[in-house]
């Protein structure tokens, strides 16, 4: 029967019994229920793009303006949705992008992801901003294939060791995010006045880590100065519960503001450069997968100095109003690093049937990332579940429909636009 039709079924049977999703399938109702679920300050958080958010909209704009041409008489009765990375079969094109401070759509944050990507066969790239330490997350995931992405930031040191961690914990490949140097003009965070990370939100992954621990050590911030209000002091009880540690004693210690500190001192690094991908590739025998890439030019050097990935994305819009769009910057990535270098796609995917035009246009594989957050905001894992399920269940059908029973069988002719 396949994934979609027996996805179909089961959501039809629920119906005669007056049961409708949770999740909803229609990604545009997804958001809307995510939105009314979430804080505004959260929602803002994970919704929101740069500047007038034209970037997000043409993200959209690309996957419309392409239109699928299906071939009929095909016999297409099963689909083969299976790919290959780096030696390892997956049963779908799909991954769970990262996504950080999770922890403001879910309390269970990134161990809801973590199983529900364990339990649904699609590899999670763990997060640098999780706001679960990833050693915890590697134990959620099992022998599940996952990735950690990392931000190189100002400390070379806490970069070997996030490296060294996650090799430790089994992750199957560094992703080395490098369109993230700083934040983007972010107007919805803005307008709100609202960074979670100054927070303590979303910096699991420090203040586990034992370098950036002796890092506070070795510069503790002194006590507090100046007038204390009322909301300074609700901000930093807050704050003293969330860190790791006691509540009293970070309030007695003032650890916690230390931490954000460094933090804020370190994760950025505006100097990012193409060093810093030739030290990667020298501390690990992991793949070595580089996030951010939108020039053709820039692909081919990151494979000369030693990427085995590239993953084409313009962080779903967060970093450059008005820039160039990930689909339509794919195919010029795709002839520049050549067929043996897997190339996938991240930003703007909304359902299976823009996978199916992504992969199409060349992609070995998508990553999905709101769609998925969203779904963790109504229902935990099982609304992480949800969204996976129903996003292969579409670009199942869509093979189906379009006459294609394999990924490996889609190709650009199938597309015009």
């Amino acid at each position: 029967m396949g994934p979609g039709r027996e996805r179909q079924a089961l959501i039809y049977m629920a119906g005669l019994r007056g049961r409708r999703p949770t999740v909803p399938t229609d990604p545009r109702r997804l958001e809307q229920a995510a939105q009314e679920a979430m804080s505004p300050e959260a929602f803002a958080y994970f919704a929101g793009g740069a500047g007038l958010e034209t970037t997000m909209a043409a993200n959209r704009r690309a996957f419309t303006r392409r239109a699928i041409v299906p071939r009929i008489l095909r016999g297409a009765s099963e689909r083969d949705l299976s790919v290959e990375l780096f030696g390892r079969r997956l049963e779908s094109p799909f991954l769970l992008a990262p996504v950080g401070v999770l922890e403001l759509a879910h309390p269970e944050a990134d161990l809801a992801v973590a199983r529900a990507a364990a339990g649904e066969g699609v590899p999670m790239i763990v997060s640098n901003q999780a706001s679960v330490p990833l050693e915890e997350c590697a134990e959620a995931l099992g022998d599940s294939s996952w990735w950690f992405q990392l931000y190189w930031g100002e400390s070379d040191a806490i970069a070997e060791s996030f490296v060294r961690r996650a090799e430790a914990s089994g992750a199957g490949a560094i992703v080395l995010t490098v369109d993230t140097t700083m934040l983007g003009w972010r107007t919805r965070d803005l307008d709100l006045g609202y960074l979670p990370f100054v927070l303590g939100k979303g910096i699991a992954n420090y203040t586990s880590d034992p370098v950036f621990n002796a890092l506070i050590d070795a510069d503790p911030e002194p006590g507090p100065s100046g007038r204390i209000t009322w909301k300074g002091l609700r901000s930093l009880v807050s704050l003293s519960r969330r860190y790791p540690g006691s509540t009293l004693t970070n309030l007695r210690t003032g650890r916690p503001r230390a931490g954000v500190r460094a933090f804020v001192e370190v994760s950025g690094r505006p100097s990012l450069a193409w060093e810093q991908l030739e030290a990667l590739r020298g501390l690990t025998r992991l793949p070595v997968v580089v996030k951010g890439v939108l020039h053709p030019d820039d692909a081919r050097r990151a494979v000369e100095m030693g990427a085995d990935g590239i993953v084409v994305s313009n962080h779903g819009g967060r970093q450059i109003d008005g820039e160039v769009t990930s689909l339509d910057a794919l195919p010029a990535v795709l002839e520049a690093v050549g067929p043996g270098v897997p190339v996938l796609l991240d930003s703007g995917i909304r359902g299976g049937g823009d996978a199916f035009k992504a992969l199409a246009l060349g992609a070995r594989a998508v990553l999905v990332g709101r769609p998925y957050t969203y779904g963790l905001a109504l229902a935990g894992e099982r609304g992480v579940r949800a969204v996976v399920r129903n996003f292969v269940a579409e670009l199942d059908l869509t093979m189906a429909l379009a006459g294609c029973d394999s990924v490996a069988g889609l190709t650009p002719e199938l597309l015009v636009g």
